[in-house]
C-alpha cells in the first residue's frame, strides 16, 4: 500500500491551469453502469420529467383561442300559449359568439408557458446532476471503506508480528509476560474493529443499491480499487467559474425568471386594449320570416388605474426582482465554486506532504521501533503506538484523497452547498471513521 501512495506521488508535482479547461471526472465501467441504472430508477427524475411533458402540454393549450360560446333561447309574447309564428316578436333564437384577443396576447400567454417548459427541463437536469453526484459519492465511499478495512488487515498482521517478537521474547526470559497479553489485547481491539468497519462496507453497498432502486442486500461487484483513483491534482482543471455560471440549473431558473417576467409585463401592458367578442344569431319565427343579428362588444377599461395600470407597475417589479435574484444566484454559484478549488488547493497541499515524506516517515518509524524492540531497546506501549500511528497516517492521507474527490463531485454537481474539510456538503450526514 505504501509502496502504491509513493508512486502516486509524481502526479502531485505538476497541477494542471485552471484555465485548461474541465477534466472529467474519473469513472470506471462499474461506475458508470451504476449511474446509468440509477437514472433510470430514481424517481426524482421520473417525476421531473413528467412535469416537462406536462408543462409542454399546456403551450398550445395557452395559445388558443377562447371556447366560442352557443346558445339556444325563446321569446315568447305571453304567458298562456307559444306564440312563435303568430307575433313578430315571438321567436326561436340560435346565438353564437367568439372571443378574439388582442392581437399579441395569445403569443405572450404560450410564450410564458413554455418559459415554463424550459424551468420544468432545468430541473430535470438538477435532477441528473444530484442523482450522478450522490452515486459517485457513494461509491466513493464504498471504495474507501474498502480500503479502510484492508488497512485494518495491514494493522493486524503488524500486530501479530509485535505478538509473536514479544512472544519469543518471553520465552527467553527478555521481557514480562505482560509484553505478550499486551500484543494480544490489541490485536483483539483491532479485530473488533474490523468486524465495524465491515458493516460500514455492507451500508455503503445498501446505499448504492438504494439509489438504484434495487435490493439492498444485492452484492456489487467491483474491481477499481480506492488506490485506482486518479491523482487529485490531476483533476484541478475540473474548477472552473464559468463553467458553474453556464451549468448551474438554479441560475439558468432565475435567468428564465426574468424573461417569464418580461413577457408578463409585456402582456400586461396590452390590458389596456380590448378583447374583441364578435356575436351571430338567427331568430326563427315559424310561418313569419327569420330575423337574424350579429353583435360585436368587449370591455371598456374604465378602472385601469387600478388594474391594468397597477399590473403593469407588478410585473415591473416582478422583474426588476428576478434580476436581483439573478445577480444574487451568480454572486453564490461563484462563491462556491471559489470556496470548493481554495479546499481543494488545501487537500492538495495536504496531499503533498504525505506522499513526499509523512508516509514513508511513519512506515519508517513503525519498523525501527519495532527493530528496537527485537533488541530491547524501546518498551512494547512503543511499537503499538508507532504501528497505530504509522496505519492512520496512511488513513489520514486515504481520508484527504476521499475529500479531495467528494469536492470535485461537488463542483461537477454545481452544489449550491457549503463544502465541508472533509468534501460532503455541510448539513450532510457524514458517516464517522471513529470505528477505525
Amino acid at each position: 500500500m505504501l509502496a502504491g501512495v509513493i508512486a502516486a506521488s509524481v502526479l502531485f508535482v505538476a497541477a494542471p491551469s485552471r484555465g485548461e479547461g474541465p477534466a472529467p471526472l474519473p469513472t470506471d465501467p462499474v461506475l458508470a453502469r451504476l449511474i446509468d441504472e440509477s437514472l433510470r430508477a430514481r424517481p426524482e427524475l421520473a417525476s421531473a420529467q413528467s412535469l416537462v411533458r406536462a408543462e409542454r402540454e399546456r403551450i398550445p393549450q395557452a395559445g388558443a383561442l377562447p371556447d366560442p360560446m352557443f346558445q339556444i333561447g325563446i321569446q315568447n309574447d305571453g304567458f298562456t300559449s307559444i306564440e312563435i309564428g303568430t307575433k313578430d316578436t315571438s321567436f326561436v333564437s340560435f346565438m353564437a359568439q367568439q372571443t378574439f384577443p388582442w392581437p399579441g396576447k395569445r403569443d405572450l400567454r404560450a410564450e410564458m408557458v413554455a418559459i415554463g417548459a424550459v424551468v420544468a427541463e432545468a430541473q430535470v437536469a438538477r435532477a441528473r446532476l444530484s442523482a450522478e453526484a450522490d452515486v459517485r459519492r457513494a461509491y466513493l465511499d464504498l471504495l474507501l471503506a474498502r480500503e479502510q478495512l484492508a488497512l485494518l488487515g495491514r494493522l493486524d498482521a503488524l500486530l501479530g508480528q509485535s505478538a509473536e517478537v514479544a512472544r519469543v521474547l518471553y520465552e527467553t526470559g527478555k521481557t514480562p509476560q505482560s509484553d505478550v497479553l499486551r500484543a494480544e489485547l490489541e490485536r483483539l481491539r483491532n479485530k473488533q474493529r474490523h468486524l465495524a468497519f465491515g458493516g460500514v462496507v455492507r451500508a455503503r453497498e445498501q446505499t448504492l443499491n438504494r439509489l438504484r432502486s434495487r435490493p439492498l442486500d444485492e452484492p456489487i461487484q467491483v474491481t477499481t480499487k480506492f488506490s485506482d483513483l486518479p491523482a487529485p491534482s490531476t483533476l484541478e482543471a475540473q474548477f472552473s467559474t464559468a463553467r458553474a455560471l453556464g451549468k448551474s440549473p438554479e441560475l439558468e431558473v432565475a435567468r428564465l425568471e426574468i424573461a417569464r417576467t418580461g413577457k408578463a409585463l409585456s402582456l400586461a401592458g396590452k390590458g389596456y386594449y380590448p378583447d374583441l367578442t364578435v356575436g351571430a344569431g338567427i331568430m326563427v319565427r315559424g310561418q313569419l320570416p327569420p330575423m337574424w343579428a350579429v353583435t360585436f362588444g368587449g370591455p371598456v377599461p374604465l378602472f385601469s388605474s387600478d388594474k391594468q395600470s397597477r399590473a403593469v407597475v407588478e410585473w415591473r417589479a416582478r422583474e426588476e426582482a428576478a434580476r436581483k435574484t439573478v445577480a444574487a444566484f451568480e454572486h453564490i454559484v461563484r462563491l462556491r465554486s471559489e470556496e470548493r478549488h481554495t479546499a481543494f488547493v488545501a487537500l492538495l497541499r495536504i496531499l503533498d506532504v504525505y506522499v513526499r515524506g509523512l508516509l514513508t516517515q511513519s512506515e519508517a518509524t513503525a519498523e525501527s521501533t519495532l527493530t528496537q524492540y527485537k533488541v530491547g531497546r524501546v518498551p512494547l506501549g512503543s511499537v503499538i503506538e508507532a504501528l497505530t500511528g504509522s496505519v492512520a497516517d496512511t488513513r489520514a492521507y486515504l481520508e484527504a484523497v476521499a475529500a479531495a474527490h467528494r469536492i470535485l463531485i461537488a463542483e461537477a454537481e454545481v452544489s449550491f452547498s457549503e463544502t465541508t474539510a472533509t468534501g460532503e456538503p455541510r448539513g450532510a450526514a457524514v458517516a464517522s471513521s471513529e470505528t477505525m
